[in-house]
């Protein structure tokens, strides 16, 4: 067995080309429109406005402005609930009608990475129920989280592949009175705001332009059936996936470079159940401090529910060891948010972060302190029982 030396991996992950072969790979959506044809299944079709993107090997890609389906993340909701909001927020100040069900389950992705332990009729079964349920609503799904978008394209490829597991799961449906249905097109929220971006940009009442900007883009968006993904010439040349970058650019960020870009967060996933001090050693030793070193952010942008979360949390510890970290992280929705004016605590909830996030809000023209006493004005309606909860009628 013949060892690849670090050197040339890395050289091989700075650039590939797009030869005649990957082009003429099968294009997924066609595949799924055939199989349609032939009774296999139902696709739900893209309709209204549509932006088309590139993707990596040259496939064009549709995505659809509004009427949309909001396929959650667990991990958002139950740790980062700005992240969500702030996508919402921006959704609802561009003027794009949005349905948030209350009957969509976990894509399951934490049993399939980390534990191994269902099976793939069991998967792609609850995948298919979550997106039959967006069809019954006519409103075309958007996934938040890029496990469940990476996960989602892995359960296509076995569909379009295999017709006893469609059978398998057409009988899983029937006795759940769903159809197989599935989208025509896995769009992942941050390919929607790559899309918006100069609409987005359009809305911006903060100057971003002093501020200095990391991106670690998500592993299990581009690096899992990583033709899907999108590539815009115009950023990196191509070379890398552009969502998030390329918002951060339109939005006048400094983006800088650093030489980890390519390494995972540290979450992975197995690991961070059983191994959790690598995880924040990786987190911290192999993306933080380099990013620190070599960039000197203000902020580390990033684009899924565990990045978001590994590399903000795995700060605490290394901080305790008095290595070089400190810096904030969030999603390119709750930036772009907060470009557009979003309350930095009733919408983006930067409250839940655990690295300071302070310092970023002064370099954006925030007033933290002021903005924290307006939270705590709504916080003792709750207390006083004068509402139930904050609603969309107090952060706009």
């Amino acid at each position: 067995m013949t060892t690849i030396p670090v050197e040339a991996l890395l050289q091989k992950k700075e650039r590939f080309e797009r030869g005649a072969d990957r082009r003429s790979l099968e294009d997924p959506r066609a595949e799924l429109l055939h199989l349609e044809e032939q009774g296999e299944l139902l696709v739900q079709k893209i309709q209204g406005d549509v932006v088309t993107v590139p993707t990596k090997y040259g496939r064009e890609k549709r995505i659809q402005k509004g009427h949309l389906w909001h396929h959650k993340s667990c991990g958002q909701c139950g740790h980062i609930p700005g992240y969500s909001t702030s996508i919402f927020w921006v959704m609802r100040k561009l003027g794009y009608d949005y349905h948030d069900p209350r009957d969509q389950t976990s894509c399951t992705a934490w049993n399939y990475y980390a534990s191994a332990t269902s099976n793939v009729a069991a998967q792609a079964a609850v995948a298919v129920r979550n997106f039959a349920a967006a069809a019954e609503t006519g409103y075309f799904p958007l996934v938040h989280c890029g496990t469940s978008y990476g996960h989602y394209k892995e359960v296509r490829e076995e569909l379009l592949l295999h017709p006893e597991l469609r059978a398998e799961v057409r009988e899983i449906m029937g006795k759940l009175g769903k159809e197989l249905v599935f989208p025509e097109e896995l769009v992942h929220y941050s390919e929607w705001f790559y899309a918006m971006r100069d609409e987005i940009a359009a809305l911006q009442t903060r100057d971003l332009s002093g501020v200095r900007v990391t991106v670690h883009p998500a592993c299990h968006y581009y690096k899992l059936v990583e033709g899907d993904a999108i590539y815009d010439p115009d950023v990196y040349g191509g070379q890398r996936t552009a969502v998030v970058t390329g918002l951060a650019q339109r939005l006048g960020a400094d983006v800088r470079e650093y030489s980890t870009w390519f390494d995972c967060c540290g979450f992975g996933f197995r690991h961070i159940l059983v191994q959790r001090d690598f995880t924040r050693s990786f987190a911290t030793m192999r993306k933080i401090e380099v990013m620190k070193e070599e960039a000197d952010p203000d902020v580390v942008l990033t684009h899924d529910t565990g990045c978001v979360t590994t590399l903000d949390k795995s700060q605490f510890a290394a901080k305790a060891h008095e290595r070089n970290v400190g810096v904030a992280v969030m999603s390119e929705a709750q930036f772009a948010a907060l470009a557009m004016g979003a309350h930095p605590y009733k919408v983006c909830q930067l409250h839940w972060h655990s690295a300071d996030y302070r310092p970023l809000l002064e370099k954006m023209g925030i007033d933290w302190e002021q903005a924290w006493a307006e939270f705590q004005e709504g916080i003792k309606k709750l207390e006083k029982g004068e509402k139930r909860y904050l609603d969309w009628d107090d952060v706009d």
